[in-house]
């Protein structure tokens, strides 16, 4: 069985420690070693090339953003994972747009670690609810005006639905319309709001208050 090879960058050492003994459950991942700044980190990615860098860049005289950028340098093959405190909009969305595409808090459980782990191996997106309504904030940004939705409220009711993961087909069924008739209220939603596809409507109903960010999935 082939294992993930992890590097942990972490200046606390009880997180260092706590995730060791979280991954040490798990014959797949395989903690290669474990940096607490950032000297020490870039010389461990130059020796190892790890496939999975799990790192918290906002700690003081250890880590920055600028630590992420000069991980893309040294090896740019590492995926990396955020696993952070941080609470600064604008940091976050910095790192973002440096093109990290997982990012959890340092509030998510075990499961959400692991499977963030796995998804950053295989350079999947994972993000966790906090970061999730801060690319939803940044993506569709609230306006003050209180122009009401240009939907019917039969065309809303769906709307809710489909963003809540249910079927066109289960749709039908409970709201006892046929199925042609949702699809057809599904393109008409699709073109009133000038969307393109379900996430981007998943989007719009939790920016809308339509359904709860809760339902987002990473």
């Amino acid at each position: 069985m082939s294992t993930t090879s992890i590097l942990i960058a972490d200046a606390q050492y009880l997180i260092r420690l706590g995730l060791k003994h979280l991954l040490s459950d798990h014959n797949d991942l395989t903690i290669i070693d474990e940096a607490v700044d950032e000297e020490d980190l870039l010389e461990q990615l130059a020796k190892y090339q790890p496939d999975v860098t799990i790192l918290d860049y906002n700690q003081k005289d250890s880590f920055s953003v600028q630590t992420l950028r000069q991980i893309k340098n040294i090896a740019p093959q590492t995926n990396i994972l955020i696993i952070s405190a941080d609470n600064d909009k604008g940091r976050i969305y910095e790192v973002l747009e440096l093109g990290i595409i997982n990012y959890l808090t340092k509030s998510c459980d075990e499961e959400e670690i692991i499977d963030a782990i796995h998804a950053t191996a295989k350079g999947e997106k994972f993000f966790c609810n906090k970061v999730l309504d801060f690319i939803v904030e940044k993506s569709f940004p609230r306006e003050n005006s209180c122009a009401p939705t240009p939907l019917t409220p039969r065309e809303l009711e769906i709307a809710k639905m489909v963003s809540s993961g249910l079927l066109s087909k289960e749709i039908a069924q409970q709201l006892n319309l046929s199925t042609h008739t949702v699809y057809t209220h599904r393109k008409n939603i699709m073109r009133k709001l000038k969307l393109n596809s379900t996430s981007e409507l998943v989007l719009y109903a939790v920016n809308k208050g339509i359904i709860a960010a809760s339902y987002m999935e990473a």
